[in-house]
């Protein structure tokens, strides 16, 4: 864990400026952001204990620290969330494959969206009929092949070739960061160790260290009967089994919202 606190924080440095948190920028700068010494000022810790820890080295830093270094370095709640997580200070979470009967039962009720049930490193769980209609059947698949980052980065590359299936890969590779199950969790460690050998374009997100939960994002694609649909990807959590449904919505009249009425009576006459 002090090797990916170290690489997190050495990132986040470089995309602070000086004018953005009200210092100003003197002498030449060599390399983007801020320097050590002045987040060490800025949080109110020792420059050399700072330097350590992007060193790798050094005590675990107390809440205290941690809550200084996230506003020094001005984090999002969900990159403060994956800091605290790093060095394993956020309450632990009992990760299941189990979907609950209720979420099931909320399942088929969105008879006419798609809608899936994912774990914190995005294997499919659980899929309705639409999902079904609008990705193909899941069952089908082997259990590696039913992994929404590995279809994308290593079944279908092409995907990563358009700027919204870019941005949406992006999301998804963010929110993995943001469970802060990596490197502790082994299931997440192969994966993405797997997915960076396969696919540079993975290794490059990965490397970038974005921290986000994945909520609200647009996803195109194209479909084989529907042709081109412009989609709006909703993800609701369910923190408790770290697991969350994503569901596939667009507004009703669009041409994308008749495409889904389209494939929710199509789907039920195959």
């Amino acid at each position: 864990m002090r090797a990916e606190l170290a690489d997190f924080l050495r990132d986040r440095r470089s995309r602070v400026g000086p004018a953005d948190v009200g210092l100003e920028a003197r002498g030449g700068r060599r390399t983007p952001g801020l320097r050590r010494e002045e987040v060490a000022r800025l949080a109110g810790i020792s420059v050399d204990y700072y330097i350590r820890m992007e060193q790798g080295r050094g005590p675990r830093p107390s809440r205290q620290v941690l809550n200084a270094l996230a506003a020094a370095l001005r984090l999002s709640d969900d990159e403060r969330n994956y800091l605290f997580r790093l060095v394993g200070e956020a309450p632990s979470v009992v990760s299941s494959r189990e979907v609950p009967a209720s979420v099931l039962r909320l399942l088929e009720r969105f008879d006419d969206v798609p809608a899936l049930v994912l774990d914190v490193k995005y294997d499919i769980l659980a899929w309705n009929r639409m999902a079904v209609g609008l990705m193909g059947d899941f069952g089908r698949r082997s259990e590696k092949e039913r992994n929404m980052l590995w279809w994308m980065f290593c079944h279908r590359p092409s995907v990563l070739e358009t700027e919204h299936g870019r941005r949406f890969a992006k999301s998804c590779v963010a929110s993995v960061r943001a469970a802060g199950r990596y490197p502790g969790d082994p299931g997440v460690r192969a994966l993405v160790d797997e997915l960076g050998e396969r696919n540079p374009a993975f290794a490059e997100m990965w490397a970038a260290h974005e921290v986000q939960v994945q909520r609200s994002t647009p996803k195109r694609g194209v479909h084989p009967v529907f042709g081109e649909l412009e989609l709006d990807c909703e993800v609701l959590l369910i923190p408790e089994l770290d697991q969350r449904l994503m569901f596939f919505t667009a507004p009703e009249g669009s041409p994308t919202g008749k495409a889904l009425q389209e494939l929710r009576n199509w789907d039920r006459q195959t």
